[in-house]
């Protein structure tokens, strides 16, 4: 079973993939049968069927590191359109739009907001489905602290800056925060860490 995630009109699916244990999300509208993938990490197959079985039209990837994007080549050649932000583009050798911030998403019925926040790399982003506690962080966001920002085009202080002002500050407490890899957190057990990640310097 694929489902982590639901309520009324909404399903959220998660596979684990990859070397190093990739997040891969479907954000499904139970209303219409449309969906998407949140990045096209790795074991194509695996995503493609997923792609089939729920309704995906298209690609959307956190960011353009290399672990997140394996699969894009192949989601593309079987005809599923890419989405990623201008910044991170030159990562990928193939995608087809550019995913812009503070824009709107249509997944159906349901409503897919961008949330520009560099740091991890120039141009990663989150995403929030409107009208629910969920937020998908890509690499931005984990248990325990910010993405790391050791890898070129990595800004501590703009991840940090990222965190606070876009994830902290305007979400509530119990939102949801579904990283990139490992387990689910929320922006009340993280937020009143903040100063200690900046203390810390990673």
């Amino acid at each position: 079973m694929t489902l982590h995630w639901s309520d009324t009109g909404i399903e959220v699916h998660k596979i684990v993939v990859g070397p190093v244990d990739n997040n891969v999300f479907v954000i499904r509208c139970t209303e219409t049968g449309d969906a998407v993938l949140l990045d096209a990490a790795n074991e194509h197959d695996r995503l493609l069927e997923l792609c089939r079985t729920l309704g995906v039209r298209t690609v959307l990837e956190t960011h353009g590191h290399w672990d997140h994007i394996q699969a894009v080549p192949a989601v593309r050649d079987a005809g599923y359109e890419v989405g990623v932000t201008a910044a991170d583009a030159e990562m990928l050798d193939s995608y087809d739009y550019i995913l812009e911030d503070e824009t709107v998403i249509p997944v159906g019925r349901l409503r897919l907001h961008t949330i520009a926040t560099p740091g991890h790399t120039p141009g990663s982003m989150c995403f929030h489905v409107e009208d629910t506690p969920l937020l998908f962080s890509g690499d931005t966001l984990f248990p325990g602290g910010p993405g790391a920002t050791k890898f070129p085009g990595g800004d501590f202080e703009a991840i940090i800056e990222s965190i606070d002002r876009r994830i902290f500050a305007p979400f509530d407490p119990d939102t949801l925060v579904l990283p990139g890899h490992g387990d689910d957190t929320t922006v009340g057990a993280e937020s009143p860490h903040l100063q200690e990640w900046v203390d810390r310097g990673w």
